[in-house]
This record gives structure tokens, sequence and C-alpha cells, in this order.
């Protein structure tokens, strides 16, 4: 098989390795079962899924529903859960661990690292007055960087990114092609993906005799260490306080964030949601796909928005909810049973 057309084309990504299975094993922290005929030294190229593997590629297992793919794979080596341990075929070795996804995340990373900062400033790129660069940082082509801002070491900033006066980027930050970031104060590791935009006005008017008349928006943006936000995803700044993004939190593409919201760590938001200005969300929330959160509500620790989902007061701490408005799962689902049943019942009048 051309390796060109396996994951990790060598056009698009780093390719390391080979790798001896020991060293996969180390790096999933997992219990390598070699099997007949491997070893801990036997050499692994790459990874594949389990329908197009070879003998030189891992794959992985962490779904029921693909134990026929195990039985039929060419795979040299499998990530698995104990409970598929003795699932394995003839000849394939195994990697045994509770958390084969987390594995098979770090086995990736082996064969497939970031692509390394490339330090230098590119010829085009504008950097205005008494702007600071790190050591080792990358600017690309066309990125203007204003005035008074600071760039971490380490950072990369793509083609035609705008980072405006003042703002502060952390170390080993990557931010995207075309992304604009302005009155905003950014932490170490922190990825912004292609045309996010940080630190806009926030969606504040008030209503005059002659119409509407815009509220300024004083405060700022600030993103803690190791968020990761999506492309084209919106962010504005808080108008009289900071509107703030926790750390490790991970913000999927085409997401709205309105201003002085807060959001806790390590939260999860996904595409299309929108969070109206003032809400806060404790630490661990998953807001679900095309969900809309109505502007100053809190939402508790842990707890985790639907799909669809229209929220409309707090919710609490640890709830699971559904809905437009937002009820409780178990309560959604028995008012839809609830409708079937009365969509079934005959009609009288025409009996």
């Amino acid at each position: 098989m051309d390796v060109a057309s396996l994951p990790g084309d060598p056009r698009f990504f780093t390719r390391l390795g080979p790798f001896p299975a020991s060293r996969l094993a180390e790096v999933a922290e997992a219990e390598l079962v070699c099997g007949a005929g491997g070893s801990p030294e036997t050499p692994f190229r790459g990874v594949a899924p389990l329908q197009a593997a070879t003998a030189a590629e891992v794959s992985f297992l962490d779904n029921r529903r693909y134990l026929p793919q195990l039985g039929e794979t060419r795979a040299g080596a499998v990530i698995l859960s104990p409970a598929f341990r003795e699932r394995l075929p003839d000849g394939v070795m195994g990697l045994i661990t509770k958390s084969p996804y987390l594995a098979w995340a770090r086995v990736a990373s082996l064969f497939h690292p970031p692509v390394p900062v490339r330090p230098g400033l590119h010829p085009s790129a504008v950097i205005g007055e008494g702007a600071e660069l790190g050591e080792s940082v990358e600017i690309g082509p066309f990125v203007v960087i204003g005035a008074g801002a600071r760039i971490g070491a380490g950072t990369a900033v793509a083609a035609h990114a705008v980072v405006g006066e003042g703002v502060v980027i952390g170390e080993r930050c990557r931010i995207g092609a075309h992304v604009s970031i302005s009155h905003a104060v950014i932490g170490d590791r922190v990825t912004l993906h292609p045309g996010v935009r940080i630190g806009q006005d926030g969606f504040g008017f008030a209503v005059g005799p002659a119409g509407f008349e815009t509220v300024p928006q004083l405060g700022r943006v600030v993103i803690e260490s190791d968020v990761e936000i999506g492309a084209n995803s919106t962010i504005d700044r808080g108008s009289m306080r900071d509107t703030v993004i926790g750390a490790g939190t991970r913000i999927d593409n085409l997401v709205q964030i309105g201003h002085n919201a807060k959001l806790g760590r390590c939260c999860i938001v996904v595409s299309q949601a929108g969070i109206s200005g003032s809400t806060e969300l404790g630490d661990f929330v998953t807001i679900a796909a095309q969900a809309g959160l109505i502007g100053h509500i809190k939402i508790g620790e842990k707890a985790r928005v639907g799909a669809q989902c229209g929220v409309m007061s707090d919710v609490e701490a640890g709830a699971d909810v559904i809905g437009s408005p937002a009820m409780p799962f178990r309560e959604f689902f028995r008012n839809v049973a609830v409708l079937r049943k009365l969509a079934k019942r005959p009609d009288k009048e025409t009996g």
C-alpha cells in the first residue's frame, strides 16, 4: 500500500519512526502481549484503522461494534481494553490498557508529533513599535504584530494573522492563519485554529430616542493556558469585566462566546453552540452542538447540556439536560413517550 494513502500523509504531517513494540507500550502505558512470532523489538512504522492496517502498523479497538473487524485485521498490533484481550487474532500483538483511546492518542502522537516551530521572521511581516518577540518565535508571511504586543518564546504565528496592540501571548502557542486577536491576554500552549476572532466588541447597545446607541466594551479576553479554540470561533471581550476561558478548555469550530462569559477549567463546547453574555460555566462542563445558552445564568460543575438544547435558567452541578426549554434527560424522554402515545390515539370524531 502507498504510504501516502495511510493516515499521516507525509506531505502534510511529520512522520517519525519506526519504533519497537516496547516503546509503544511505554508511551501508551499498556501491557504488551507479544503472542506467537512477536517480540518487544518488533518495529512499527505508523498507525492505521483495523481494516487497512498491515503488519507494520498499529491499530486500536474501543467499540464493541468493530469486533468483527478485529477478527479480520492484518495489523501487527492492536491497542484494546482487557475485555477484548481474548479476541486478539493469532499473530497480532496486543497493547492492553483500560484507556484505549488515550493510549491511541499517545501512540499516534509518537509517530506524528506537531510540526515543529521554525524560528524566524518573514520579510513581509509588520512588527509594531515596542513589540516584544521571545526566543525561537515563528512569524509567518503578512503577519501584523501591533505596537507593544508580546509574543512568548516558541510561539508560531501563521500567515495573515493579526495580533493587536498590547496583546500578550504566552509561550509555545500556535496561532493559525487569518486569526485576529485584540484586547486579550493569552496563556501558554494555547492553540487558535484558522479564522478565530478574539477580543472584538461584545454585543452591547442601549435604546435611545433616535435608535440604538453602542455601549463601550471596556473589558478584555483572558485565555488561560492549554486551551484550544476551533476554526472560525469568536470570543467577545468583556463590557466592564473580562471574558474568561479557563485552563484546559476545548472549544470546537464555529462557536460564539459573548461578552463577560466565564468558562471554568476543562470545559468542552461543541460546534455551533452559542453562549450569551455574562453566563458562567463551572469546571468540566460539556455544551453539545448547537446548544444555545441565554445570558446571566450559571451552569454547575460537570453539568452536561445536550445538542440543540435551549438553556434559559441555571443548571445544577452534575445535571444532564436536553430539549428546549432545557429539562433533565429522563423528563424529556418521558414527555416524548407521552406525546407519541397521544399521537397514536384514534380520533373520536372520525371514529
